[in-house]
């Protein structure tokens, strides 16, 4: 019943930044953590990020900490990642993820609803 699209991707230069966002659509309940993770090709769905249906608790891979800021916006449905100092290794496909649970994980398992991804390129 709930659908997540993903959008803000694209090309961008090492040292840049995106901000990424994800609209949830259906069933929005705000017992919803949500969260971003990204895979390239050839490797493992890897967690990014996660946030608290109320937004007042965070976590982050540590290959993100200090540049990715997640947040969100009830009102909208939306969550966001802000992403900034890019790096080449941040390349990937983006995705959003909704779980019906008051606080996210880092195993991607444990979320029952998923974005299409959006693509983040970052040229060295």
């Amino acid at each position: 019943q709930v659908q997540l699209v993903e959008s803000g991707g694209g090309l961008v230069q090492a040292g840049g930044s995106l901000r990424l966002s994800c609209t949830a659509s259906g069933r929005t309940f705000s017992t919803n953590a949500m969260a971003w993770f990204r895979q390239a090709p050839g490797k493992e769905r890897e967690f990014v990020a996660t946030i608290s249906w109320s937004g007042g608790s965070t976590n982050y891979a540590d290959s993100v900490k200090g540049r990715f800021t997640i947040s969100r916006d009830n009102t909208k449905n939306t969550v966001y990642l802000q992403m900034s100092s890019l790096k080449f290794e941040d390349t990937a496909v983006y995705y959003c993820a909704a779980a019906p649970s008051l606080w996210g994980t880092v195993v991607a398992g444990t979320y029952a609803y998923w974005g299409q991804g959006t693509q983040v390129t970052v040229s060295s």
